[in-house]
């Protein structure tokens, strides 16, 4: 008898299906994939961890089941009613919010702009002015950047807020997304 292997499931996607992950923002928002203004997985995920998941110890950090966060991306890019509460679980929603923010093609922060906040960091002002820089640098992001940045942050003070619980202090959360806030470019 012959085995018969399934092709993994990011091999199983048909092109012909409106993408989700890594499509830009700005493509996401012209194809109506959006919610408020954000990704829809973005807000989903947020939503669901909001409710679900600020308590859970070494939220972002535990790993999900793959084989749950690549079900789940593929629903999402068939463009699938996907129902987190009952599909998923905590780690792996957290893993596929992650994973969403990782394969933005230009990141959250643009790469137009890595150059600058890179400038910023190693600027010898003082902490005030600084931040004053900070805020300007902000706003010349995309509108649809600026409006998932701002969201993202929103959430992770309130994960952070609940650190004795989940062990996800500002440092920690600041570990993890740094790297997913920024373009792949900026890694090469």
């Amino acid at each position: 008898m012959k085995k018969i292997a399934a092709l993994p499931l990011n091999k199983q996607r048909d092109d012909r299906c409106q993408k989700v992950f890594g499509v830009s923002l700005q493509d996401l928002q012209q194809q109506g994939l959006t919610k408020n203004g954000l990704p829809a997985v973005v807000w989903n995920t947020v939503e669901y961890l909001t409710q679900h998941g600020l308590t859970q110890e070494g939220l972002f950090r535990v790993n999900g089941n793959m084989k749950m966060v690549d079900q789940l991306r593929l629903k999402y890019d068939r463009g699938e009613e996907v129902e987190l509460a009952k599909d998923a679980d905590v780690c792996s929603v957290a893993s596929l919010l992650k994973l969403f923010l990782r394969e933005l093609p230009d990141g959250v922060i643009t790469s137009a702009l890595h150059s600058r906040f890179i400038q910023l960091y190693h600027d010898p002002k003082n902490d005030a002015e600084k931040e004053n820089n900070l805020k300007e640098l902000i706003k010349e992001l995309p509108d649809a950047n600026y409006c998932l940045l701002k969201y993202l942050c929103r959430f992770l003070t309130r994960v952070a807020e609940h650190h004795m619980m989940n062990r996800m202090n500002i440092f920690n959360l600041a570990t993890i997304f740094w790297t997913k806030l920024f373009s792949r470019a900026f890694w090469i």
